[in-house]
């Protein structure tokens, strides 16, 4: 299974630090945060990456390279300007292939084992697999609901839900029908749901959405301890 990492942001709210820095080559822990995920999906089995860049793009081609130091392989997927999670991994699919392959946000940090996804296949051939996690103190009633059987519900208006980790197994046939473009995540996620065709699982790890200076900060703290 390949591996598309999302980093061609901006990272609006981290500015200032943004401003000379891709989001993806902040640190934490003593490393940059794209290196804490290829460390560990090279770990895991993974060998084959697609990184988008946009922002800074060269920075971040610079630092990961080819990725023979973490013993991967990588490619990139420019964008002349960032053109958001569904429209970036259109515009890499000819990269990706044509089997299931897994997402990773650039801008999470997550303990979670990647091995159990290697060989993940979704339910349905235009379907995904979302991780779900419990929600942070910013976004306090998630995305979706998770039902006991595994599918990813819509979350009715008013009630506690959980949130969507930045990482999850797509198929290409996800995205047929999209117009090369600019495109949110969330209105094919939503598409899915509809169709009953979204699967989940939650996992109760060490998540962080590192959007902001703040939390980058605190992250960087329990890191070094």
């Amino acid at each position: 299974m390949k591996v598309m990492i999302l980093a061609a942001g901006v990272g609006e709210r981290m500015r200032p630090l943004t401003d000379h820095t891709p989001k993806p080559l902040l640190q934490v822990g003593g490393e940059p945060l794209i290196a804490h995920h290829l460390r560990r999906l090279a770990q895991a089995g993974f060998s084959e990456l697609v990184i988008n860049v946009s922002h800074l793009a060269q920075q971040i081609i610079d630092y990961c390279n080819d990725g023979s130091r973490w013993g991967l392989t990588i490619n990139y997927s420019p964008e002349p300007e960032p053109l958001e999670t569904a429209g970036g991994i259109l515009n890499a699919l000819p990269l990706l292939g044509d089997k299931p392959f897994l997402v990773v946000n650039g801008d999470v940090w997550i303990d979670y084992p990647f091995e159990q996804l290697r060989n993940f296949t979704p339910p349905d051939p235009e379907s995904a697999h979302l991780v779900m996690v419990g929600n942070p103190p910013q976004h306090p009633e998630g995305d979706f609901v998770l039902d006991e059987q595994g599918w990813v519900r819509e979350r009715p208006a008013g009630t506690t839900g959980l949130t969507y980790a930045g990482v999850g197994v797509y198929t290409p046939a996800f995205f047929a029908g999209m117009e090369p473009g600019k495109m949110a995540l969330r209105p094919l996620l939503d598409a899915a749901i509809a169709r009953g065709c979204l699967s989940g699982e939650y996992y109760p790890g060490h998540w962080e959405d590192v959007g902001t200076p703040e939390r980058l900060a605190a992250l960087d703290a329990v890191l070094r301890l």
